[in-house]
């Protein structure tokens, strides 16, 4: 079954950087668009960034873009989230999702604190 588990979140400080990962299982990862979404105490779930098959197509929240970068490496069924000039309102939990048309998944979220 697919399985998606992200890692990587945690404490940081206003202005500093943090790289999630997400590691999926149970489908030819390189066959499908991946995506990042957040959701903020209190708020919907948002898209954060997704990215193409090969990696090379990708697309950004406009309140994101420019401090963060989505990659993916087939090889390793991986992507990522490199976070950067972190601000307190990217305070969220962040998910990864796959979707292939009929099905939506999601993984468990890892919580993202931006704070001194």
């Amino acid at each position: 079954q697919v399985q998606l588990v992200e890692s990587g979140g945690g404490l940081v400080q206003p202005g500093g950087s943090l790289k999630l990962s997400c590691v999926a299982s149970g489908f030819v990862f390189r066959d499908y668009v991946m995506s990042w979404y957040r959701q903020a105490p209190g708020k919907e779930r948002e898209s954060v960034a997704h990215i193409g098959w090969s990696g090379d197509a990708t697309n950004y929240a406009g309140s994101v873009k420019g401090r963060f970068t989505i990659s993916r490496d087939n090889t390793k069924n991986t992507m990522y989230l490199q976070m950067t000039s972190l601000r307190p309102e990217d305070t969220a939990v962040y998910y990864c999702m796959m979707t292939d048309g009929t099905n939506t998944y999601w993984g468990q979220g890892t919580q993202i604190t931006v704070s001194s």
